[in-house]
């Protein structure tokens, strides 16, 4: 596997899947420095604190986890999140209103999935925070394309487009982690997920959770 040109964040099989994912999928490590970590996590707390790791997803793709929708934040958070907008989606993508939560175990992991189109529209951008991990996109036509993200605490991901549809994508459970030959320890992983909403849907919640990264 080759790396991306520039970065030291995306590997895949070739140039060839390196190219056809440039700009839909994409890691921007530092996107919140460690006071905006710090500032989201002692506000994820106490709600996630509230509730107990599953291990039966509504579609089984997600093991040792809890997640809540959220819709209401501090000022310090909007101010987060508004950033994350002006940097995944264009100004004429509406988002999903509530922002998705998710919590995983340092042994919790996500299997290989592909979003449905029901539930989210063609942009999805995720802050990572607490402990590194590694996301895996698979073709899901052709298994031997493939791309690996590095997800730092701080950093932002960013999936659109054919990164979306064409590939599924997952996080690595601990024994698996591994970016490359750099071995990436999984500690406890919380993922704060915007979503740009599906086409011909009003803003408001998807029918049901949504799964993701």
């Amino acid at each position: 596997a080759r790396p991306m040109a520039g970065s030291g964040l995306v590997r895949g099989a070739g140039a060839a899947v390196l190219n056809r994912l440039r700009g839909a999928a994409v890691v921007r490590p530092g996107f919140l420095s460690a006071a905006e970590q710090a500032v989201l996590s002692a506000e994820l707390e106490p709600e996630l604190r509230r509730r107990r790791y599953q291990y039966d997803h509504w579609d089984a793709a997600i093991h040792g986890f809890r997640e809540t929708e959220k819709s209401r934040w501090s000022e310090a958070s909007r101010a987060i999140l508004q950033r994350v907008q002006a940097a995944a989606f264009g100004p004429e993508q509406t988002l999903l209103s509530a922002v998705h939560v998710l919590d995983l175990e340092p042994q919790g992991y996500i299997k290989p999935h592909v979003d449905s189109v029901k539930f989210c529209g063609d942009t999805i951008a995720g802050l990572s925070l607490l402990s590194p991990s590694v996301m895996r996109l698979v073709h899901t036509q052709e298994p031997g394309q493939w791309l690996e993200l590095l997800l730092e605490p701080g950093s932002l991901y960013i999936l659109r487009g054919s990164a979306r549809y064409d590939f599924s994508h997952e996080i690595l459970r601990d024994e698996e982690s591994f970016f490359g030959e750099q071995r990436v320890p999984r500690g406890r992983r919380i993922s704060v997920i915007c979503r740009s909403l599906p086409e011909g849907t009003g803003p408001g919640r998807p029918e049901q959770p949504p799964p993701a990264c």
